[in-house]
Order: C-alpha cells, then structure tokens, then sequence
C-alpha cells in the first residue's frame, strides 16, 4: 500500500506541515495496545571491533522508530535495569558474581582453564561494562512482560532482548543472560501455557534446554541445521522429555530458503501448534541473522516476509511479548524492526527513509525500508524435503492430547517490579500521606464540635 501524497507540481506542504504529517497509514481504526521498551544506553557497548556483534543496531532501530513517528502508536517505557535477585531466578550465583566482577583487566590474569569454566572466549569475549549491560536488556524484558501481566498492554515490545543462546552457568552465542527465560518464568506466575516461537537463524537451544521439560512451556524454533552449523543442535527429533516430552518443537532448514516457502511451511506449523496448544500468551522471539545478506547468514528472506510470520502470531490475538536476537548487518537489522513495530501497531510505513533521519547515510544508496535481500544463495530446500519436515512436526503434534492444564498456586504480589528501595521510597510516602491526612480530619472533627 502507498502512502497517499498531497503534494503536486503546483503546490507543496510548507515545513510545519510537512514535520507533522504522518509517515504511516492505520491499516485498522482500533488495533492493539502496544508498548515499547526501551533504554538508549545499551546502544553504547561495544564487544570489540572484529565482533559481528553490534549494539548500535539499537540505536539505529531507535532512529527509524522515531523518524516514522511510530512513537506516536504506542506507549514508550525506559525500563531500569535487571536486579541480581531477578537474574537468580534462572542462573547461576556463581556465574552472575563472576559477570559483576569480571573485566578485561582481570582476563590477563586468569588461567585459561578458569575462563574456559564460564565459556569465555572469542565468541563471547569480555569487555567493559559487560554485566551492566545484560541487566539493561534483561531489565526491558521483564519489565515488558510486568506490563503484560497488568494488562497495561497486548504486546510489549523489546528489541535488544531475544538473546537465546545463554544457559544457566554460562555465556553462549554473543549471550550473557538469557532474558527470554528469564521473562517466561515471570510470565508463568499467571500465564498457564506460554509458547515461545523463535524465527532466528539460529536454534534457540537456551531457551528449549531451561523448558525441556516441562509442558507448560512450547519451544518452537525455526533454523539453520545440519549437525554443525552452531550451536549444534535442533533437530527434528529433539521433542523434549518426561513431562515436557512433545513440547519442543524444532524446524530444520537448509541453505537459501526463500520467501515463500518460509512463509508457507511457518503457517502451516504454526496454525495447528497454537490450535492445540492453547497458549494464553506467546513469546517471539525475532532474530534478523534469517534475512537475507546477513552478515553470518544462509537464509534468502526479505524484510516482509520475516514480518509475515511476526504478523501472523499476532492475527490469534494473544497477548506477545516480542523481541529481537540476532542480526548482524546493522542497517538491515533496524529496518526489519522498524517495519515488524508498524506490523504490530497496524500501519503501514512509507518505503522511502525520512531524509531528516540522523543516521540516514547508513541506508544509502537506495534508503529504501526495503531492499531486495533474495537470491544471494541457492535454495537448497525442495518441497520434498519441506513437506517431510512438516509430516514429522505434525506427527509430533498428535501426540498432545489437548492444552495441559495446570492448578495456579496464589500469584505473589511482584506485578511492578519495584526494588526494595522503591519499595521502602513508597511506603515513605504513603505513610507521610496518611499522617497529613489523619491531622487533616482531626482538624475537620474539633471543627465540628466547635460548632
């Protein structure tokens, strides 16, 4: 759809005009409610100059966001930062203490055996401010699923979450702490059934590993596999086990799968896992290394089609905690999540970059939302080959009976995520406010006898 235009050869929009028309077109009159998480300063850190890990891809959704004035469609959050007690509740102390002391400094003058325990190395290197920064992405995932949880929104977005490689005691695959188990476990405190889709290129084996079994939690993941593309693992026959046995669904693909037959086979799957599943709220989880010419990419898709899928969940009408993952050329990471923020708040954006963007150049020559990301690399996934994959994962499916059920213990009051000092600060107040108000009606009751 184009965004209609007023101007002519004859007549222009004057300046003021111009700065506050719309650059989007409300493809419905009420959509959902949506809100947007996010704290500027993880943008600002830095995994090393040859890491294919850039954060200021974040900063350059950010700019996209603003400049299409999406901030306008929902409800924006700077959410704090992931207290330690928050990051306990999936891992390890002694793997949380040594992410607070650790820095580069100290690597020198540590043995490699003892780095080599939590997994250090050139994938997951140390550098400064690393602990801070996985508590300011943790923090924005909890603190949107806070927001799901109170009913304040049907989808809470969080583009610097989504990070699913980290295990309990470990740092994986650019991964320090796992905020999407992290933002499930909150989530199951009132949510009976959460399913996580994960539409990365690569498995989402920290996630399936925290909930391989239980039945309360799906794991659905779409990727790369062929037994050593990393991490090694999500085939097809890894369905979870004892109680979570069936619950980990996984989709291994091929090199170069295009547009089409990405979209087709994800409906295909998708429609009956939710059908039977019944999940009371999703989390997806929307990893940009899928598209096309990605840096550390095989895949063929386009930026719309990535979005299909995003705009698919959100057609059943659960409530989403959506978030980024991977993604590794940064111009086409910030386009994909500006577009699939448009998807989620039911616009439609204009294909041209507004040129008073700050980071504009970055998306030369073409500054289109959309550039054409298909046949880099042969597709080497035949129908035949997609429709085998597809009979096994919906063999997997007969096997789930209905929706698990699951008796609700009382839900402890921690809906706002406030610190003790917040807490304290509160509680403060409130007893201030009430001892005005006690002088306040012991003024008004000798008022009374008075007269």
């Amino acid at each position: 759809m184009a965004i209609p235009i007023s101007e002519t050869d004859t007549f222009s929009n004057d300046k003021t005009t111009k700065e506050n028309t719309p650059l989007f077109v409300k493809d419905s009159q009420r959509g959902p409610n949506v809100s947007y998480h996010y704290n500027p300063e993880v943008s600002q850190y830095h995994y090393g100059s040859l890491h294919p890990m850039k954060p200021f891809r974040l900063m350059l959704t950010d700019h996209l966001v603003i400049s299409y004035k999406l901030y306008e469609k929902m409800d924006l959050f700077t959410p704090r930062r992931a207290s330690k007690e928050e990051l306990l509740k999936f891992h390890s102390e002694d793997y949380v203490d040594f992410l607070q002391t650790i820095t580069p400094e100290l690597t020198t003058k540590l043995t490699d055996k003892a780095l080599a325990k939590f997994n250090i190395g050139d994938d997951c290197p140390v550098f400064d401010g690393m602990y801070d920064y996985s508590a300011i992405y943790a923090g924005a995932s909890l603190d949107a699923t806070r927001k799901l949880i109170s009913g304040m929104s049907d989808i809470a977005i969080n583009w610097s979450g989504g990070l699913h490689h980290a295990k309990k005691s470990e740092p994986s695959g650019f991964c320090y702490v796992n905020d999407i188990v992290l933002s499930i476990i909150n989530l199951l405190r009132v949510h009976p059934r959460v399913m996580y889709v994960d539409i990365d290129l690569h498995h989402g084996d920290g996630v399936q590993e925290a909930f391989y079994t239980t039945d309360r939690v799906m794991t659905v993941s779409f990727h790369k596999y062929n037994g050593e593309f990393f991490p090694g693992t999500g085939s097809v026959d890894e369905i979870g086990i004892g109680g979570g046995k069936n619950y980990s669904i996984n989709v291994p693909l091929r090199d170069g799968i295009d547009d089409d037959s990405y979209i087709r086979l994800f409906k295909l799957i998708m429609e009956p896992l939710i059908s039977k599943f019944q999940p009371t709220c999703i989390v997806q989880q929307c990893g940009a290394d899928s598209l096309g010419y990605d840096r550390l990419g095989c895949f063929n898709l386009n930026i719309r089609a990535h979005g299909e899928c995003v705009k698919f969940i959100k057609s059943f009408g659960i409530p989403m905690l959506v978030l980024g993952g991977g993604g590794y050329t940064p111009r086409n990471v910030s386009r994909l999540w500006c577009y699939e923020t448009s998807v989620l708040n039911d616009v439609t954006l204009d294909h041209k970059i507004p040129n008073y963007l700050p980071t504009y150049d970055w998306f030369g020559p073409d500054h289109s939302l959309h550039p054409q990301l298909e046949g880099r690399i042969d597709n080497k996934n035949s129908k035949k080959y997609l429709e085998s994959v597809k009979q096994e994962i919906l063999e997997q499916l007969r096997y789930l009976n209905h929706a698990p059920s699951v008796q609700m213990s009382e839900i402890p009051p921690d809906l706002t995520g406030l610190t003790d000092e917040e807490d304290e600060m509160i509680r403060e107040l409130n007893e201030e406010n009430e001892r005005e108000n006690k002088i306040v009606r012991d003024e008004a009751r000798d008022g009374e006898m008075l007269d």
